[in-house]
């Protein structure tokens, strides 16, 4: 965590300083695969009830946003892909980043249980303390197990739009989570193979600094192998249909020969090219959940409309 002292304000906070705290694009993906979870969901909702649902999940993932660059002021400030944000850029001081973070943590959890549930608003404080706490002040500095523990967090929001929707958690939900669960450690193993001298440089202890990129490479053909049967099984379940299954097997046959690719190549091989077959599988994987969660929703429309 960085210290106050640290910033120099030269310039007024403007809006978009306090919301570039909440990590938009991240929260984008969060709000669009709690949408889905809450949407396939086999209880249908008031459309009033599903847009809080939605707008306080969204909420609660700004707040986590905001809490994770409070704490990571200091790794922020010396990676050159984050050392523009807010707090390390001197627009917005820690104690204004903390004190964002809390309020809108407790108005997201306290509204998404009025709102929905009781079992809903737990499951987001959860996720938001798992996000804060356990992996940005426990997990990201510790181990290099980092992101497969900590992506957790960012699995949790189509679980919480289907117990938003039913009020329980099943098979349907699990998968799901497990979906985002899986992509997370070779999405961001990637990055990390171009980006290892960032990590290295603030001291955040990525597989790629501590094992080196041959091992990532490694774990992240291992990771995908994994990953591609059990997002293939959603489209057997329930919320699954004939589009779903089209995309999983297309999308993640891509994936599997991208982490082959990354598995064969070197070091030579890798910084000859700029890293760019690593920089193609980073892109795709972006596309990847989208996609995935853009299938369910098409299925759940279909069933709407009686086709399947």
């Amino acid at each position: 965590m960085t210290d106050a002292t640290m910033i120099d304000r030269d310039d007024e906070a403007q809006f978009g300083d306090y919301f570039a705290l909440l990590k938009p694009r991240v929260m984008s993906l969060v709000v669009f695969t709690a949408f889905v979870g809450l949407m396939v969901a086999p209880v249908q909702v008031h459309p009033m009830i599903g847009f809080c649902a939605v707008l306080f999940i969204a909420v609660g993932a700004g707040a986590s946003g905001a809490l994770n660059m409070w704490w990571d002021a200091d790794i922020d400030a010396v990676m050159n892909r984050t050392r523009k944000r807010p707090i390390p850029a001197g627009k917005v001081t820690p104690q204004e980043a903390l004190g964002l973070g809390l309020g809108l943590s407790g108005l997201a959890v306290v509204m998404l249980a009025l709102s929905t549930n009781l079992v809903a608003g737990a499951l987001l404080a959860f996720t938001i303390f798992f996000y804060a706490v356990i992996y940005s002040m426990w997990l990201k500095r510790s181990t290099p197990h980092n992101i497969v523990i900590g992506g957790a967090a960012g699995a949790f929001p189509p679980m919480i739009g289907w117990v938003a929707a039913t009020g329980s958690v099943s098979l349907e939900a699990v998968l799901m989570f497990t979906l985002i669960f899986m992509w997370t450690p070779p999405h961001f193993w990637a990055l990390a193979l171009f980006l290892k001298k960032d990590y290295n440089n603030a001291g955040v202890p990525m597989l790629t600094v501590t094992h080196g990129r041959r091992v990532t490479r490694a774990h992240i053909l291992a990771y995908t192998v994994i990953l591609a049967p059990l997002a293939v099984w959603l489209g057997f379940t329930q919320i699954g249909g004939p589009v779903y299954l089209t995309v999983a097997v297309l999308a993640n046959a891509w994936f599997v020969k991208g982490a082959v690719d990354i598995f064969r190549r070197d070091e030579t091989m890798a910084e000859g090219d700029s890293y760019k077959t690593e920089k193609a599988f980073f892109q795709f994987s972006l596309l990847y959940l989208f996609l995935h969660f853009l299938a369910l929703l098409a299925d759940a429309a279909l069933r709407g409309f009686g086709v399947i």
